[in-house]
């Protein structure tokens, strides 16, 4: 359940792109976020400014350069190349913890950036490499971030979640001001179906998602839970084919394949390292 509603989650927030600005809907999904959770979380005494620091990279420069790239590319291509967070995690890993790679999965880091570079060969992204890089730069900002995670690990996950939706959403408001335009008019305009994305962003992929996933962490085995997270660019690149109508191409097939097959290998090889990884739009 909780692989379904973060894989089709890409297709969501397309659809809710088409009537907000990337960042007016961040904004609108961290709001209700820390609306939610904050009457229930308890302050993050002396870590306020790992918090603020997360609230930057994490909540504000992660997702809007993943939202901004999703914006202008297919969701099928966003579900797949966001993969590439894995990767990047095992590579920064390797430098700040000393965590050595090993050579399965140097070979699986290989052939996850492979896949990607096949799907860049798509005729269907000439003129937007650009939103493909941004997805790709959100990956390897997701990666950074696991760095600032690490210190705030004595804190619940609702705690960081709470603290950090509250922080980076003025962060949102102000980028958007400098950055976008008609945002009040997009919020006048939107239909149910905009506002419904906006609440599947923060309520079901939020609170449902992480809520059922936390719970499952703590009664199942590392090894028993990761490999399911698999199932998120299938299940994406699936609902950007069923739901939106994009093409399915060898191209699509092949490069997921093998970006799927590379982070597969990350993720058998060390599950640890795969979950502190692990994200969804």
């Amino acid at each position: 359940m909780v692989m379904l509603i973060w894989g089709v989650n890409f297709a969501v927030t397309k659809v809710g792109l088409v009537q907000f600005p990337p960042l007016v809907m961040l904004a609108l999904r961290f709001s209700i976020v820390a609306a939610a959770l904050l009457p229930l979380i308890s302050p993050p005494h002396h870590r306020w400014r790992e918090i603020l620091l997360l609230s930057f990279t994490l909540g504000a420069l992660h997702f809007a350069l993943m939202y901004n790239g999703l914006a202008a590319i297919d969701a099928s291509t966003a579900a797949i190349a966001i993969q590439l967070q894995v990767p990047f995690a095992a590579v920064l890993a390797a430098f700040y913890f000393g965590d050595k790679l090993g050579w399965r999965r140097a070979l699986g880091l290989l052939i996850a950036f492979a896949g990607v570079v096949v799907i860049a060969g798509e005729p269907r992204l000439e003129g937007r490499y650009g939103a493909l890089l941004m997805v790709i730069g959100a990956a390897l900002v997701w990666a950074i971030s696991n760095v600032q995670v690490k210190k705030v690990s004595e804190l619940s996950p609702w705690c960081v979640s709470a603290w950090m939706s509250l922080f980076a959403a003025p962060q949102l408001v102000l980028l958007s001001w400098l950055t976008e335009a008609d945002q009040w008019l997009a919020l006048q305009q939107a239909n149910w179906i905009g506002w419904g994305a906006v609440l599947y962003n923060a309520l079901a992929v939020m609170l449902v998602g992480y809520g059922v996933w936390y719970r499952l962490l703590q009664r199942y085995d590392m090894n028993q839970a990761m490999p399911i997270t698999l199932m998120v660019p299938l299940i994406g690149v699936a609902s950007g084919v069923l739901l939106l109508g994009e093409p399915f191409t060898w191209s699509i097939l092949i490069g997921g394949l093998l970006t799927v097959g590379g982070v597969g290998i990350v993720v058998l090889r060390r599950p640890r390292l795969a979950q502190r990884a692990s994200t969804r739009v």
